[in-house]
């Protein structure tokens, strides 16, 4: 065999298909007995016809992706687009709305809504240069920047270090964008402000008005798993499922390893394999804060106080921009908060496929303490209905997966670190190490190529791509442009 990759979440598939169509032979290990990861869609018996993404429900750094973009992803899988990309309830009945639509966005914002044109709507005329920025492999300049991207990376730059520090308010007059902009900065799950979470805003906030916005695939986020392994089979590769890989006896034999895993991961497969330096530094590899997954069926849509609200696809629950950020603290300092961070999705905004009669799935985070095993429903359902008098009247069932529990169907998710690592500004640029080659193991013919990896988390595909163009051209003498020309 060419190639075995452990792990089948969107990484692992990306490096697969890459590999498999280089005319390779390639096998995907999954220790789960479903593939995809962290985008996985199930049915978890909640209620009959009513399916629930187990991780990632929306997904705008999919159509933004270079991979994902050479893969031909808006061929395969219908990107169904939300009128709203974003919305943010505040106290009052009041709320940012964050439309698909700039113009529509800016005037919702009244006096803040100049400073949020020149921010986040500069940006999302330059997202292709802000995605070679923030999603590239932080280690080299990215193809196509330099000298026309420039501008735009400069901007995306200079709005980092705005928005990342003390001075992250000075633009701001009002409090509604502020909290809007703030909303998408907690997807890093880090005290705010930081440089990660401002980096995170910009990016997410910039494709919210651009291409397809944050789409919601129809279906479910196992849309996109389903492509990346139709096209995985349709070149040879095969995938095995419940097959978990603990050492080396796990393996078959091959020529390149791609490890969808967790640096740790990684060092309790191979062991001694490894160089005594690179498997210290891999073990030094730092996990986050968490995050503890709530999903309901309701039994009608969530009744949001502002009726904008009800037409995003993805609600940031957490109020104004101070009590997000004090939230996020008393998370980072190991405290629960009394008000958690909530992301909320209701999938069925745009897809009318997701209802089953009257019946909706309604998919929810809650931000927590590394480790947490307490059950957050009732802060989730107290949290919502701050912003939707009578949530809980609509509620017909529901399950919590704590933080403690997501490794559960996610080895990756250590403690509930749904981001595969600490998103803060030394894992930016050092994931998993500093080195120069961040996805090489130390060990021939292996590579880590999970979310520890360069760029991060996301489903974007990129840490698989990145890694298995390096071993194409290392182990095969391929080189990867080669193999999506077609």
């Amino acid at each position: 065999m060419d190639v075995v990759v452990v792990g089948s979440g969107p990484n692992g598939l990306a490096a697969a298909v890459t590999m498999a169509r280089a005319g390779l032979s390639v096998t995907v290990l999954e220790a789960q007995p479903t593939v995809g990861g962290g985008a996985r869609t199930l049915d978890l018996g909640l209620a009959d016809g009513v399916v629930h993404d187990v991780c990632s429900a929306v997904h705008p750094m999919a159509w933004a992706s270079p991979f994902f973009q050479a893969f031909g992803l808006e061929r395969r899988v219908d990107l169904l687009v939300p009128e709203v990309s974003f919305a943010q309830p505040l106290p009052d009945g009041r709320a940012g709305i964050a439309w698909h639509d700039l113009d529509r966005t800016v005037a919702g914002l009244d006096e803040d809504g100049p400073a949020w044109r020149s921010l986040v709507g500069a940006l999302s005329r330059h997202t292709d240069d802000v995605v070679r920025v923030a999603l590239g492999d932080k280690r080299s300049i990215p193809a196509g920047l330099v000298p026309g991207g420039l501008v735009g990376a400069a901007r995306f730059g200079l709005g980092v270090a705005e928005q990342g520090t003390p001075a992250w308010g000075a633009r701001f007059r009002g409090d509604v964008a502020p909290a809007l902009l703030t909303g998408v900065a907690a997807h890093a799950i880090s005290r705010l402000p930081s440089l990660a979470g401002a980096g995170t805003a910009l990016l997410l906030a910039s494709l919210a008005h651009a291409g397809q916005g944050w789409p919601i695939p129809r279906g479910g986020s196992g849309a996109i798993v389903a492509a990346l392994v139709e096209d995985l089979r349709a070149h040879g590769g095969t995938v095995v499922t419940d097959h978990p890989v603990r050492s080396r006896a796990d393996l078959p034999a091959a020529r390149c390893y791609l490890f969808d895993t967790t640096p740790r991961g990684l060092v309790d497969v191979l062991g001694d394999e490894l160089p005594a330096r690179r498997r210290a530094a891999l073990e030094r590899y730092r996990h986050g804060d968490a995050a503890s997954k709530v999903d309901f069926v309701l039994s009608a849509p969530v009744p949001w106080e502002h009726p904008d609200v009800a037409r995003a696809g993805t609600v940031h629950v957490g109020g104004t921009r101070a009590e997000m950020a004090r939230a996020e603290a008393d998370v980072h300092a190991g405290r629960h908060a009394e008000l958690p961070m909530c992301l909320v999705s209701d999938p069925s905004v745009v897809d009318d496929g997701r209802r089953s009669g009257d019946l909706r799935p309604l998919w929810s985070y809650a931000h927590v303490p590394a480790g947490s095993d307490v059950d957050t429903t009732e802060a989730v359902t107290r949290h919502i209905e701050r912003y939707a008098p009578g949530f809980r009247d609509v509620v017909v069932a529901s399950r919590c997966v704590p933080a403690s529990q997501m490794s559960h169907h996610n080895a990756n998710y250590v403690g509930g670190d749904i981001s595969a690592g600490a998103v803060d500004l030394p894992q930016m640029f050092a994931r998993p190490t500093p080195t120069l080659d961040p996805y090489a193991a130390g060990a021939d013919g292996v590579y880590l190529c999970s979310a520890a990896t360069p760029p991060g988390p996301g489903v974007h595909g990129l840490g698989g791509w990145f890694a298995a163009s390096r071993a194409l051209r290392r182990e095969f003498g391929i080189r990867v442009r080669s193999v999506f020309a077609a």
